[in-house]
């Protein structure tokens, strides 16, 4: 049996990083005695794969992960029993059944979505003029681990989120962004903040929709 988990990562637990993470799944998995699937050879590793890696310090309400149990259970209360074995941090949200032999989680992950909200006085006006500067522009060349790579076609869509009460200064204001987020074409919010000229210290980012291939 194969099923999907939806769940929240915030608070302290945004600086957990994704091999710690699996260890927290696993552990919750076991107390709530779930019939988890491992592999085979020297070293069992439980079926579960994340979507897709989420970078420490950032918080999300949408990840998305995929475990294999060795048979089928009810799922009924398992969102129940799973927060109950949960630290504080991660929530489960939903549950669901999925085919088997799909494509591994991972594969179909086309896009991903963020919510950039800075934490220092911006100008607003001036953020919107850079926001469209690099939405208008052909190619926005930067260097990732030694390597050159064009990050403009990784930027699905990039804009400032309404306002209940518009400023020119202020803090709080909100950037949305929705980057690439394929396998070998994924677009990493701090490296857009750069080119935008925010310092990455005076954010906070979340997580806030993953998108799969149809």
């Amino acid at each position: 049996m194969r099923i999907r988990i939806t769940f929240i990562k915030q608070g302290p637990l945004r600086y957990t990083g994704h091999l710690d993470l699996h260890k927290l799944w696993e552990r919750a998995a076991r107390r709530a005695e779930l019939p988890l699937a491992y592999s085979q050879g020297f070293h069992p590793q439980p079926k579960i794969n994340m979507a897709a890696a989420l970078p420490l310090g950032f918080s999300s309400r949408c990840e998305v992960m995929d475990m294999k149990l060795e048979h089928d259970i009810s799922l009924d209360d398992l969102p129940t029993r799973l927060n109950a074995t949960l630290p504080p941090g991660l929530q489960v949200v939903y549950v669901q059944r999925v085919d088997e032999h799909a494509p591994a989680l991972q594969t179909q992950v086309t896009s991903a979505e963020y919510e950039v909200t800075l934490t220092e006085a911006f100008d607003r006006s001036a953020l919107e003029r850079k926001i469209d500067s690099v939405i208008e522009s052909k190619a926005l060349p930067r260097e990732r681990r030694g390597k050159m790579y064009d990050l403009r076609p990784l930027i699905e869509e990039l804009a400032l989120t309404p306002s209940p009460s518009p400023r020119e200064r202020g803090i709080g204001v909100r950037v949305f962004m929705r980057l690439a987020a394929r396998e070998g074409a994924t677009g990493r919010p701090e490296e857009v903040l750069d080119v935008l000229d925010i310092p990455f210290e005076e954010t906070r980012i979340e997580r806030t929709h993953l998108i799969f291939l149809a």
